[in-house]
């Protein structure tokens, strides 16, 4: 089959290079529109390096665009980590549609932060999606799918780097063939199960110490490594990462109000929450960068009994 590939950065190069390995037949990458200044783009760069064509669109509106799109003539669009807007007439240009990785198990966690929610909301399992995309926000029916478990100490980042970016490359390698023999299937989504999360970004991040530790913790590791859920201290915005909660009662038989440091050592710097304690190994700062929380603290005169509040933009 003629594959046409759009996707970016390593997760899109990857895909890229596991596709060729496979013998499979990719006429041309479309990257986003390389900014001046900016360094090439990974998956930009692989098509390059293997004389393969590759597109940057302004916008997949632009009528040229689309005519020299449907002139390839190509039999499937894969598409591999996506973040602009590609109209629907593309999916049908292609003799065998489009497919599209999502890192969730649809119809959960639809939109752009899939990964971060699942931790932020509790998940104790997600996965992926190969779905057939149509006009809606990961709406089409599904392909193929895989689950993991989500570890105690898993964040974002690990959850996607180790398992779901992997496991992507595979089961879109998986899902071509299917396609290629004639064995793929198309499941519609169970719409009354769907989830629709914003963006994970500051509008979210902010810690609320009012919360349980369970739920503070939580959306710590949701946002590492990006965006980084954040308080206040000595009227500085705090970034948390690499947290782990212990659980316990925290202070004897004293209340500690969330929020207050409760100690510093070489682990980090320990804060108390409903129902325990988070130990905060980095933290990152305007002023500092990112950096051991415990080297922060001792340049910052954090000292025990100071007290976290939630930071206002």
């Amino acid at each position: 089959m003629r594959i046409i590939l759009i996707g970016q950065a390593p997760f899109g190069a990857t895909t890229f290079e596991a596709l060729l390995n496979a013998g499979e037949d990719v006429v041309a990458v479309y990257t986003p529109l390389e900014k001046p200044g900016a360094k090439p783009d990974p998956l930009k760069e692989a098509a390059l390096a293997k004389g393969i064509r590759n597109v940057e669109p302004k916008t997949y509106k632009d009528e040229q665009v689309f005519s020299e799109f449907a002139g390839l003539r190509p039999d499937l669009m894969v598409l591999a980590f996506v973040t602009g807007i590609v109209p629907a007439r593309y999916f049908s240009a292609a003799g065998n549609g489009a497919i599209c990785y999502h890192p969730s198990i649809l119809p959960r966690h639809r939109g752009a932060s899939a990964v971060n929610w699942a931790l932020i909301m509790g998940d104790k399992q997600t996965g992926l999606t190969i779905f057939w995309p149509d006009e809606g926000i990961d709406t089409g029916p599904i392909l193929l799918q895989k689950k993991v478990d989500i570890g105690p100490q898993d964040t974002a980042g690990s959850l996607y780097f180790n398992r779901l970016f992997p496991m992507g490359v595979e089961a879109i390698v998986e899902s071509v063939k299917l396609i290629r023999e004639g064995k793929a299937q198309r499941i519609a989504q169970d719409d009354s199960k769907a989830t629709y999360e914003p963006p994970c970004n500051d509008r979210v991040a902010g810690l609320d110490w009012n919360g349980s530790g369970r739920q503070i913790y939580d959306l710590i590791r949701g946002c590492d490594p990006q965006p980084g859920a954040y308080a206040e201290l000595h009227g500085e915005k705090v970034r948390f990462f690499g947290a782990c909660f212990v659980p316990g009662k925290i202070g004897g038989e004293i209340d500690v109000a969330p929020g207050t440091v409760t100690g510093l050592d070489l682990k980090g710097v320990r804060i108390a929450v409903a129902g325990g304690e988070l130990l905060v190994a980095k933290v990152r700062t305007a002023s500092a960068g990112k950096i051991d929380a415990t080297a922060w603290a001792a340049a910052a005169s954090v000292k025990p009994g100071d007290k976290f509040g939630k930071f206002s933009n």
